[in-house]
């Protein structure tokens, strides 16, 4: 393995350590009143689903190339705010904290509001909105 590039290996972190971060995540996402709505009316196919958020962060984490998916596309058309990043940003942050040890947690939870902030910045663009980052921690 490479050694401090992306290709390293991430202590605690692998695919099984993934999988039931983002299984018991979504288990919570399903049970939350805001959130749960939205992705009832989305998700018709949960296990596929799962799969495919499993490969996502995998490549996100891991950089396994496993999702080649376009994940912003998805969400343009998803009646979401702001109150839903939030929300889904303090459950993801304390499920993540829960599951992985604080140095993978803090790599996930860094990914997760980038990922945040790029998906509420495309919204807005495409709804004619000016946005400004929120989320990612600034260096």
């Amino acid at each position: 393995m490479e050694t401090g590039g992306w290709n390293e290996k991430i202590a605690g972190v692998d695919e099984a350590s993934i999988r039931r971060l983002v299984h018991t995540f979504y288990d919570r996402v399903r049970l939350d009143p805001l959130l749960g709505p939205v992705f009832d009316a989305q998700i018709d196919d949960w296990p596929e689903h799962l799969q495919k958020l499993c490969d996502f962060w995998s490549n996100v984490v891991l950089r396994t190339g496993r999702y080649q998916g376009r994940p912003m596309q998805k969400h343009l058309r998803l009646p979401i705010q702001a109150t839903h990043f939030d929300r889904w940003l303090t459950l993801f942050r304390a499920t993540t904290a829960e599951i992985m040890p604080p140095d993978a947690a803090a790599i996930f939870i860094d990914r997760a509001n980038r990922i945040a902030d790029s998906f509420e910045l495309g919204i807005g663009s495409v709804r004619g909105e000016v946005r400004a980052p929120r989320h990612a921690v600034k260096a």
